[in-house]
């Protein structure tokens, strides 16, 4: 979810710890709006070899490789090697990625899942998730890998603004969900060192409770919160996003 603020504003004069020592990974990122490009921001910062990738190829990079250190790639190189790519586009958008896309991943790669359908203002209507088929389910289908879904109801300033060691009462947390547990524990712990508490909100069948107008959805809030919003969540979809 995006926040009209410079992102070079926000990064000025701010400080980040380094990555845990020996924590290193390569991480890919596919997409480069609000979340992808703040991400990318977060991720060099703390050490990490980040690879990204827009629709536009990576000439139109060049400035954010430049801030960050990140290597710009085509999108079916950023997640070459990788051992957690990030899928940050339009939902209308996860069926023309190219194929294959996670084939030179390395083993066990975590994908992450950022998404949301916004069948009004941006992606149309799609049949199977008008059916009721959670939106990372759908993208996991089309991507032929398994997903775990994060960061879809976060602020993308946020991640530059409010990240908080453990244990800080105003630490903000985000709900996770996936099937695949060592990918979710992955995940978890980079949620962890980006400066964010997280939340197991199931498998991805349950991942509806997190999707757009859901009460968890858009929380800037602790864990207690988070947790009590994602039990309350309703299957009906909000007529704001429906086709």
């Amino acid at each position: 979810m995006p926040e009209p603020r410079s992102c070079a504003q926000a990064r000025q004069h701010r400080r980040y710890p380094p990555a845990f020592e020996g924590s290193s990974m390569r991480i890919g990122i596919i997409g480069a709006g609000n979340i992808g490009g703040n991400l990318t921001r977060r991720l060099t910062a703390l050490g990490h070899d980040v690879s990204v990738a827009n629709s536009r190829g990576p000439h139109t990079l060049t400035e954010l490789a430049a801030e960050t250190g990140a290597t710009p790639v085509t999108a079916s190189e950023a997640a070459r090697g990788a051992e957690v790519v990030v899928v940050t586009v339009p939902l209308k958008a996860v069926p023309d990625l190219p194929p294959g896309l996670f084939d030179e991943a390395a083993p066990g790669a975590a994908v992450i899942d950022t998404g949301n359908y916004y069948p009004k203002e941006r992606d149309g209507r799609i049949a199977a998730i008008e059916d009721g088929l959670p939106e990372s389910r759908w993208t996991e289908q089309h991507l032929g890998h398994p997903v775990v879904k994060a960061f879809n109801g976060t602020y993308a300033q946020d991640i530059l603004d409010r990240p908080l060691p453990a244990g800080h009462p105003e630490r903000l947390a985000v709900p996770v969900a996936g099937d695949d547990e060592p990918a979710k524990r992955t995940v978890r712990r980079l949620i962890d060192e980006l400066g964010f508490d997280t939340v197991d909100a199931g498998g991805i069948d349950d991942s509806w409770r997190q999707q757009p107008g859901t009460p968890v959805y858009g929380l800037r809030a602790g864990a207690e919160a988070v947790t009590k919003a994602l039990a309350e969540a309703s299957r009906e979809r909000s007529e704001a996003f429906k086709a």
